[in-house]
C-alpha cells in the first residue's frame, strides 16, 4: 500500500498518541498506591513547604559540625581563586574567556589578544558582565555559551539561563562594538538550538507553540528566522515526530578551506535517529546507521562518528567522506581512526588543515593530529605526558595553532599550545599552581572482577604507605551511562577537603560508560543494567579485599544517572556502605518518564510501556525497593528546584518514603543552580562543604 506523505504523518501521530496512551496506562499503575506523587509539583506550595521544613532539618546537622566552616571556606578559596587557569577560546582573532570569581560570582566574558595571553597576567577587557545584568533586569542570568557567525565570527548569539535551568534565551551580541546588538535576534526562554545559516538567518529548534515539544520536553520543529521577523512568521524548515525522545535540531558544519554542510538530526532515541542534508532546495536522508553522525570537517572531508558498525567501519571509530559525496548522496566512507577494544574515542577537533583527535587507551589520554591527502589520512602522535587525560582546550579553522590541557589526579591542568601542522606541544603557557598538599600521595590502578568475570578497572589515590588494615576513609564514585567516561583529573576541592586529611578517593571505570567505547556502553543498557551494579560492588569488594579500605570506612557518592547508580547501591547493597550520597537523581525508575525530561531517556533505560523493560526496571527503581527493617546507611540526597532535566521530585519521594518507613535520611534540595548546581561559585562551594561535612561525620568522626 502507497501512503502519501501526509497519511504518514497521520499514522505517525496516532501511533504516538497510542504509545503515549500505553506508557500513561502503564504508568498510572505504578501511581495508584503512590502517596507522595503531590511532590511531583515541582513548584507546587504544598511540595516547597515541604523542602522548606526538610532543610531546616537537615542544614544545622551539617552547618554546625565545625569542620563544614572550614570546608566551605577552603572550598569558595579554590573556586574563587583568580590564579586559575584562564581557559581559552580562539574567537574573531582574539583569545575570550569566561571568568568566576569573588568579585564576578556569576562571571564575565572578556577577551584579550593572543600575544597579551600568553603573559602571566593578561590584559583583559570586559565585553559581559553577568553580575551586572542580573542586577538590571531583576533575574539570575547564567552563562550557556555562545554561538557565532562564521567565517568573520563578529556576531554571536548568546545563551544564557535564568537560574541554571536547561532552557535558554538567546540574545544577539556584536563583538566588535562590545554590546548585544540593538534589534538583533532575541529568541525567548525554551528548550532550544539555534544555528545561524547567514548573517540575516537562523535555523531555530524552539517551543513555537502547542504541539511543537516532544513529551520529553525537547524542540522536534525547526524553522527559519529572518532578521527582523517576529517569531510568528518564521518558515518550516522540517518537522519531527511529538514521539520522538530528543529532539530535532539544525547545525552548520565549516572548514577552514570556506565548505559548509547544513544538516538536520532528527534524535527518534537518545542515541540515533535521523541525519539530513538541508539546502534551500529541500531536505535529503542520509544513509548512514542510526548512531553514526557527521561533526567535523576539514579540507573537505566531512567526518563522522560511530556507534553502530557502518560497513567496514567498526563502531566507536571516526570514518571521513568527501564533501561532495555527502551531497551527492553517495556515502563510501573511509576509516580514520578505528580502536582496539581498550581504546575510546574522547574529542575529535579541526583546525584550518588538520584534525586533532583525543582519544583514551585504558583509561589514559593520547592525542594524534590527522592529515588528509591524495592517498589517504596521515597519522602523527603528539608527545604527550602519561599517565593522565588530555582535552582541546580551545581551537578554530583560521590556523594550525590549538591549546591542549594535561591533567591527573595529583598532576594540576597544565595549558600547551598545540601546533597541528608539525604534530608538536610547546611548552606550557598556563600551569595551574598546586591547590592542595599532594607530598605522599600516589595513585594506583588495579581490576576487579564483575559477576560475569569481565575486569572493571579503577583508579584509587591515597596516602603511600597506608597501612592495609580496612582503616583508610575512602569515598568512591562512579557514572556508569550515557557511553560517558569517567577520566583521571586534578580535583583541588577532593584534594584539600578529603586527601589532605589522610582519606583516599577512588574512581571506578564501570561498564555504562564509554571508557572502552560503544560496547562498554551497551553491555549496560536498558535489561541489561544489572552488570553497571555489579561492577560498582565488585570494585568495592576488591577494595575490601586488599583492606583498602572497610565498610565502616567506605563512602559513595553520584549524580544524575550516577544518582541512579547511588540509589541502587544503597538498596542492594547496604553491608557495603556507611555512607551515601546521592545528587540530583533518578531514583523513581517507574515514573521517571513523566517527570522533566525523562521520557528521552529511553533509549538508555528502557520504559514501562514494555513489558520486559518495565518488569526490570522494577527489580532495580530505588524508590519503590527501599524495604522496611533493612539496616541502611543513613544516606545524604540532595537536588535542587531549578533542576528542569532530572527535577528535584525523585529525590524529594524517595526521602519522603525513607521518612515513612522510619529510616535515617539527610535532605537537602537548593533553590537554584539547574541540574549542575552552577548558579554561582558560593553555591558550588556550599554544595561541595555540605557533602563533605556529611562524609567527614560518617567516615572521620571527632
Amino acid at each position: 500500500m502507497r501512503v502519501s506523505e501526509r497519511g504518514r504523518l497521520a499514522i505517525g501521530v496516532a501511533l504516538a498518541a497510542a504509545l503515549a496512551a500505553s506508557a500513561a496506562l502503564a504508568q498510572s499503575k505504578a501511581m495508584t498506591d503512590d502517596p507522595y506523587v503531590w511532590l511531583e509539583d515541582k513548584d507546587g506550595a504544598r511540595a516547597l513547604a515541604w523542602v522548606e521544613a526538610e532543610n531546616k532539618r537537615t542544614l544545622p546537622r551539617l552547618q554546625a559540625d565545625p569542620r563544614y566552616q572550614t570546608f566551605y571556606q577552603q572550598a569558595l578559596a579554590i573556586a574563587a581563586a583568580k590564579d586559575r587557569i584562564p581557559m581559552p577560546s580562539q574567537l574573531y582573532g582574539r583569545i575570550y574567556n569566561f571568568w568566576r570569581d569573588a568579585d564576578h560570582p556569576q562571571g564575565i566574558w572578556r577577551w584579550t589578544s593572543e600575544a597579551d595571553y600568553a603573559r602571566p597576567q593578561p590584559r583583559w577587557t570586559t565585553v559581559l558582565d553577568l553580575d551586572a545584568l542580573s542586577k538590571a533586569e531583576g533575574k539570575k542570568w547564567v552563562w550557556k555559551g555562545a554561538t557565532c557567525l562564521q567565517p568573520e565570527e563578529r556576531l554571536c548569539l548568546v545563551a544564557l539561563s535564568e537560574g541554571g535551568e536547561d532552557a535558554i534565551s538567546y540574545r544577539e551580541f556584536d563583538l566588535a562594538a562590545g554590546t548585544f546588538v540593538a534589534g538583533g535576534f532575541a529568541l525567548p526562554k525554551s528548550k532550544q538550538g539555534a544555528s545561524w545559516l547567514d548573517k540575516d538567518t537562523l535555523l531555530v529548534s524552539r517551543d513555537w507553540g502547542a504541539g511543537t515539544m516532544t513529551a520529553s520536553s525537547y524542540p522536534f520543529v525547526v524553522k527559519m528566522v529572518k532578521r527582523g521577523q517576529p517569531l510568528d512568521a518564521a518558515t518550516e524548515v522540517y518537522r519531527g515526530q511529538p514521539g520522538d525522545q530528543l529532539g530535532t535540531y539544525a547545525g552548520v558544519i565549516t572548514d577552514g578551506q570556506g565548505h559548509r554542510l547544513v544538516t538536520i538530526t532528527r534524535q527518534t532515541t537518545f542515541f540515533g535517529g535521523e541525519t539530513y542534508v538541508w539546502t534551500p532546495a529541500g531536505t535529503r536522508k542520509l544513509d548512514v546507521p542510526a548512531r553514526t553522525f557527521p561533526e567535523a570537517m576539514v579540507h573537505g572531508q566531512v567526518l563522522f562518528r560511530t556507534s553502530d558498525p557502518w560497513g567496514k567501519v567498526p563502531a566507536g571509530a571516526i570514518a571521513s567522506v568527501p564533501l561532495a559525496d555527502v551531497e551527492g548522496g553517495t556515502l563510501n566512507p573511509t576509516v580514520v581512526f578505528a580502536p582496539n577494544p581498550r581504546q575510546s574515542v574522547d574529542e575529535l577537533v579541526t583546525t584550518k588543515d588538520r584534525l586533532v583527535l583525543i582519544y583514551n587507551d585504558n583509561v589514559r589520554g593520547r592525542a594524534t593530529v590527522y592529515t588528509p591527502g591524495e592517498e589517504g589520512w596521515t597519522a602523527r602522535p603528539v608527545a604527550l605526558p602519561d599517565n593522565a587525560s588530555l582535552s582541546v582546550a580551545s581551537a578554530d579553522d583560521k590556523s594550525d595553532h590549538a591549546y591542549v590541557t594535561v591533567t591527573g589526579f595529583l598532576t594540576p591542568t597544565t595549558l600547551l599550545p598545540l601546533d597541528a601542522a608539525t604534530a608538536t606541544a610547546g611548552a606550557a603557557v598556563k600551569t595551574l599552581p598546586a591547590k592542595f598538599d599532594a607530598a605522599g600521595l600516589v595513585v594506583e590502578q588495579h581490576e576487579a572482577t564483575s559477576t560475569d568475570g569481565t575486569k572493571v578497572p579503577y583508579f584509587i589515590v591515597h596516602r603511600d604507605g597506608i597501612r592495609h588494615d580496612g582503616s583508610t576513609p575512602t569515598i568512591m564514585t562512579a557514572y556508569g551511562g550515557f557511553e560517558l567516561p569517567m577520566l583521571p583529573g586534578y580535583s583541588a576541592i577532593t584534594g584539600k577537603l578529603w586527601l589532605e586529611r589522610g582519606g583516599a578517593y577512588v574512581l571506578a571505570n564501570i561498564r555504562g560508560g564509554g571508557e572502552f567505547g560503544p560496547a562498554w556502553h551497551d553491555a549496560g543498557r536498558k535489561t541489561k543494567r544489572q552488570v553497571i551494579y555489579d561492577d560498582f560492588a565488585a570494585v568495592a569488594k576488591d577494595l575490601i579485599a586488599r583492606r583498602m579500605t572497610s565498610p565502616r570506612k567506605l563512602g559513595i557518592y553520584g549524580g544524575s544517572n550516577g544518582g541512579l547508580l547511588m540509589g541502587v547501591e544503597f538498596n542492594q547493597h547496604p553491608e557495603l556502605w556507611q555512607a551515601v550520597t546521592i545528587q540530583v537523581p533518578l531514583l523513581d525508575m517507574l515514573r521517571y518518564e513523566q517527570i522533566a525530561a525523562g521520557a528521552s531517556w529511553v533509549d538508555e533505560y528502557g520504559s514501562v510501556s514494555v513489558p520486559e523493560e518495565r518488569a526490570f526496571l522494577s527489580t532495580i527503581s530505588p524508590y519503590q525497593n527501599i524495604r522496611k527493617g533493612v539496616r541502611y546507611p543513613e544516606p545524604y540526597i540532595w537536588t535542587t528546584t531549578k533542576d528542569d532535566r532530572v527535577g528535584p521530585q525523585h529525590a524529594r519521594k524517595f526521602a519522603a518514603r525513607l521518612k515513612e518507613y522510619g529510616l535515617p535520611y539527610l535532605f537537602y534540595e537548593d533553590t537554584a543552580g539547574g541540574h549542575s548546581g552552577d548558579a554561582d561559585i558560593e553555591q558550588g562551594a556550599r554544595l561541595q562543604a555540605l557533602q563533605m561535612t556529611y562524609f567527614a561525620q560518617k567516615l572521620m568522626p571527632r
